[in-house]
């Protein structure tokens, strides 16, 4: 499974980015795809994610403000960013797992088997 990441970018607080990450590889089975991200100096964290069923699952940072969803003829997952604030700014890599998460014990932890090279995005102020 290959996830290319795509949509980052430079935006002023209170603004709105989307990213797209496009999927490949598959081989009829469902997966589970998920956003994270990285700051410097800090741990990736889990930003949301959606399972094969649709159902989707945020960071508690993000809620109500992202929002995740994916187009299953195009193989392709979104993430609608809004109302970002500084704080929102780092790598942002999409990722892919087979299992169904929210049968774990913490869906979003960054433990995805297959990951992407990520996309930058950065808030200003």
């Amino acid at each position: 499974v290959q996830v290319v990441e795509s949509g980052g970018g430079s935006v002023q607080a209170g603004g709105s980015l989307r990213l797209s990450c496009a999927a490949s590889g598959y081989t009829g089975r469902r997966y589970c795809m998920g956003w994270f991200r990285q700051a410097p100096g800090k741990e990736r964290e889990g930003v949301a994610i959606i399972e094969s069923d649709g159902s989707t699952n945020y960071g508690d940072s993000v809620m109500g403000r992202f929002t995740i969803s994916k187009d299953n003829a195009k193989n392709t997952l979104y993430l609608e960013m809004n109302s970002l604030k500084p704080e929102d700014t780092g790598m942002y890599y999409c990722a892919a797992d087979p299992r169904v998460r929210w049968l774990l014990p913490k869906p979003l932890e960054p433990d995805f088997p297959y990951w992407g090279q990520g996309t930058q995005v950065t808030v200003s102020s």
